[in-house]
């Protein structure tokens, strides 16, 4: 019956804003339709800067440059669809879309923690071994590292949607978030669910603790690095090429950690949505200003582009 009978549901509700009060519902739609723009137009300017300033064709900016591709498809996985619902007034998602749309949460989620480990990694080239950057960070490893994050991202992504998609779902289809989510689905399923819940620690874990470990181990070599720097201002220089970084590193991981490694009984239909909410909507909404809000060049680039119309020829 598990493997026959997955049609039994085909829809599944997304109840995450409609449990709100109606008039927490308009500023909720108000503020997610704001910072998706603000998400999109940032990132975008992000991409065109760096792509049209021959200074910041380096393997930092080719990195970021990236993320903020992944950024802005991440948002769009989902801020449309709730957009959609409050719009149309229908909660409702079908069961492919469901998957569809879990399929591209975990490539894009997935290839966010990548990025940022490889990141770390250009940070610690970078301030460790200064004098053999160039070689180390070459075009082809920095295309390799982008290319294989996004292969082993739609592996994982793909082997989790299979396994939903396999599963049966009979009688209740209320999901308490904004959009389709992992845990909510397996807790909604009447089939037996043990080889979805091993894959997900086991593999999912994988994916997300070994990046984690990563940063980690470069920040505490970075670090151990800038304290054997003698001035003062030596040691502060080599913080402020990693700090915005560090910074979208604790919000990404800070916001993961307290949506999905918190006990039970502290989570609450509010506390998860919003969580859910600095995981998909803000934290990509922020990266643009985070990493343009210190850095000259990028600063630089970013006026270029904002005032390239003045110089066209009318």
């Amino acid at each position: 019956m598990g493997g026959t009978n997955q049609s039994m549901v085909s829809e599944f509700l997304l109840l995450g804003l409609s449990r709100q009060p109606q008039q927490h519902q308009q500023l909720l739609f108000l503020l997610f339709l704001i910072m998706y723009l603000v998400t999109v137009l940032g990132n975008l300017l992000i991409i065109l800067a760096i792509g049209t300033d021959s200074h910041l064709h380096t393997p930092m900016y080719f990195f970021l440059s990236n993320l903020s591709f992944v950024d802005v498809c991440f948002s769009s996985t989902t801020v449309p669809k709730v957009l959609a619902i409050h719009i149309l007034r229908n909660q409702a998602i079908s069961f492919s879309g469901c998957l569809t749309q879990l399929y591209f949460l975990c490539v894009f989620a997935d290839m966010d923690n990548f990025l940022l480990a490889v990141m770390a990694y250009d940070r610690f080239v970078a301030i460790c071994h200064p004098l053999h950057y160039a070689t180390k960070m070459t075009h082809q490893l920095c295309v390799l590292l982008v290319v294989g994050s996004w292969v082993l991202s739609s592996l994982n992504a793909l082997l989790h949607t299979l396994l939903m998609a396999g599963l049966s779902f009979c009688a209740d289809n209320i999901i308490p978030q904004y959009f389709c989510e992992m845990t909510p689905l397996l807790k909604l399923s009447c089939s037996d669910t043990h080889l979805n819940e091993l894959m997900l620690l086991v593999v999912a874990g994988l994916i997300m603790i070994t990046p984690f470990v990563c940063i980690l181990v470069s920040y505490i070599l970075i670090a151990c690095a800038v304290l054997r720097v003698s001035s003062t201002s030596g040691r502060w220089k080599a913080f402020s090429t990693c700090s915005s970084h560090l910074t979208v590193v604790c919000l990404f991981y800070g916001t993961i950690i307290s949506l999905y490694f918190n006990p039970s009984s502290s989570h609450s239909a509010g506390s998860d949505m919003a969580a859910a909410m600095m995981y998909t909507v803000v934290t990509p909404m922020l990266n643009p200003f985070i990493y343009s809000l210190r850095n000259r060049d990028l600063k630089r680039a970013l006026r270029r582009v904002l005032t390239m119309n003045l110089h066209v020829p009318n």
